[in-house]
């Protein structure tokens, strides 16, 4: 470059520095765009790969929590029909006896109701004294 600049000549070269300034500019963007879809590019295929490892793993897991489930279920299912044939057996039990001994029945209901309105009494005085 010359430093025989007129200011005929400096006017000239203004828009070719400012052109070459642009050319600079979109010339670094592009690099910057490159850069970035590689480094995306190179992210987008270790996720795909972590995908891919876990994938298995997670299939494992939902097919034990479904077996789990299921499992859970049939023993909820066995506890309650065990359960409705105790209570049952209880209720067979306890109609036998009341037919078999109706007077020790009543006896044993009124004492038992004699009993719970004791505790009746006891707790409405309690809580009389409380407030």
């Amino acid at each position: 470059m010359s430093t025989d600049n007129t200011p005929d000549t400096a006017g000239l070269d203004a828009p070719n520095l400012v052109d070459k300034a642009a050319d600079a500019a979109s010339g670094a963007i592009r690099s910057t765009q490159g850069v970035t879809n590689e480094a995306l590019d190179r992210l987008a295929d270790k996720v795909d790969g972590a995908r891919d490892q876990l994938k298995p793993a997670l299939d494992r897991l939902s097919k034990q929590a479904d077996a789990l489930r299921h499992r859970s279920i049939d023993a909820v299912r066995e506890k309650s029909a065990q359960l409705r044939d105790k209570a049952t057996l209880l209720s067979d039990t306890t109609a036998d006896r009341i037919r078999d001994e109706p007077l020790k029945a009543m006896l044993i209901a009124a004492a038992t109701g004699a009993a719970l309105m004791g505790l009746v009494v006891l707790i409405n005085r309690s809580s009389e004294r409380a407030y």
